[in-house]
């Protein structure tokens, strides 16, 4: 471990950011359409920020507008991984973000969207780029993922692993790290990025369980052997989305900027008129080490920090995790799996108590001896400003809403098993996933 942060220093040396906050209105290539309101890129790329209307009829809060980053574009998010004699070795990278709570996170070895690697910035090219988009190596794991919802509109990302042999160059800012070394970061706070966590996420099962698994490592271990039995079949869970995705009830119509309500632009960003949830900001990066070394662009700064958490409970010794059949306005496919718990709490003191999410009370005054796995990691920084959860993995010895229709009970198996398909698990699921089978790893 002290090898690995004697390397982000000094990268962190080599790689110096500074962040400016710049008003809106003086972001440079950047403009603001006259008749929407909208935020774009004057090529035409990257992404915009425009509004958008969502109608939810008949829950708590069934109407709302707000801004949201509209990417259409599908990036490539991909870890190179070998293996040798002392197991799996994955090529990371030390990557500095604007967003970053605190300096370079530990990164995919490809984190780029099609803007970046096509150069539309006329940058540098993206190293490794083509181990991704032309493998000649074994790919273990390509499947479109979906992220933030509630940010973005219908974003989406390739994520990859693909196997090499020992021969590739090793590039300045890049290490080969043992499975059990980026396990054993998931427990630093702030450290390993959100793109890498969900690659490593669809990892096939690659680690060795560490020896002397206790009870809990060892219900964990067992409970991702497909041949272990689980609360509901796969079939059943998958009929259970795909009839809460059929009869769900939502609209969500892109708007004009322009036209949200309730949220209003003054000191040269946005923000609603509550002071809650996030605002949009400008900023100015001056950065050494990346593709563009200058550049502005707008960001999203959430207003406080988040809680996500899984529940999990042993059921006929295989352990299971709490997911909850989720609607955000930004899916691409109305519903995906979440973790059992994942707001900002504070966003719902204002509301009445039919809408402060199921659970987080109980997730909140976990005992010790029930916390198997609790450290704040940060969320995408290319596009959010220090966005933090806390994220929590509390372990029950009770069902807490038994037949509870947008919840159900899977088995990690399970969990892996749709992890190999797009839009099941959301990107706050993923990374508790990866946080789980960090679990099963010993310490590097």
């Amino acid at each position: 471990m002290l090898d690995v942060r004697n390397w982000f220093e000094e990268v962190a040396e080599r790689t110096a950011m500074t962040v400016e906050r710049l008003p809106l209105d003086e972001l440079g290539g950047w403009s603001r359409c006259a008749s929407t309101g909208n935020i774009r890129h004057d090529s035409g790329k990257f992404f915009t920020v425009q509004g958008l209307d969502v109608r939810l009829p008949g829950r708590a809060v069934d109407a709302w507008t707000q801004p949201i980053i509209n990417q259409p574009e599908v990036g490539i998010l991909g870890i190179l991984i070998r293996r040798l004699d002392g197991g799996p070795q994955l090529l990371m990278q030390a990557k500095n973000e604007p967003g970053n709570h605190d300096g370079p996170q530990v990164s995919p070895t490809v984190q780029a969207t099609r803007s970046n690697y096509t150069r539309v910035h006329k940058g540098r090219p993206v190293p490794y780029l083509e181990h991704f988009r032309n493998p000649s190596g074994r790919v273990l794991a390509d499947v479109r993922q979906s992220e933030q919802g509630a940010w973005f509109y219908r974003k989406r990302n390739r994520n990859m692993v693909v196997e090499v042999g020992e021969d590739v160059e090793v590039l300045d800012g890049f290490r080969w790290l043992t499975l059990e070394q980026v396990h054993g970061l998931l427990a630093v706070p702030d450290l390993v990025n959100m793109d890498a966590r969900t690659v490593l996420a669809c990892l096939p099962v690659l680690g060795r369980p560490a020896p002397g698994a206790d009870g809990f490592r060892a219900a964990l271990i067992r409970s991702r052997d497909p041949r272990q039995g689980a609360e509901h079949g796969i079939d059943e869970v998958l009929s259970w989305l795909s009839g809460i995705r059929s009869t769900v009830d939502i609209s969500t119509e892109p708007i004009p900027l322009n036209r949200i309500r309730q949220w209003h632009r003054s000191d040269g960003r946005i923000s609603h008129e509550s002071g809650r949830f996030f605002d949009i900001i400008g900023v100015r990066v001056v950065s050494a080490g990346r593709e563009v070394s200058s550049w502005t662009q707008p960001m999203i700064e959430p207003i406080g920090t988040g809680v996500v958490a899984f529940l999990v409970r042993r059921i006929g010794g295989v352990l299971h995790a709490l997911v909850h059949a989720r609607v955000e306005p930004g899916y691409t496919d109305v519903v995906e799996l979440a973790p059992t718990v994942q707001c900002v709490p504070a966003n719902y003191d204002h509301l009445p108590p039919a809408a402060r999410p199921l659970f987080l009370d109980a997730v909140l005054g976990a005992p010790p001896e029930r916390i198997r796995y609790d450290t704040v990691l940060s969320e995408e920084g290319g596009r959010f400003y220090h966005a933090r959860n806390r994220y929590l993995i509390v372990e029950t010895d009770e069902d807490p809403a038994p037949g509870h229709p947008d919840f159900r009970w899977l088995a990690m198996h399970q969990v892996v098993e749709l992890l190999r398909h797009s839009y099941y698990l959301n990107v706050q699921a993923r990374t508790l996933s990866a946080c789980l089978d960090s679990l099963t790893s010993a310490a590097g």
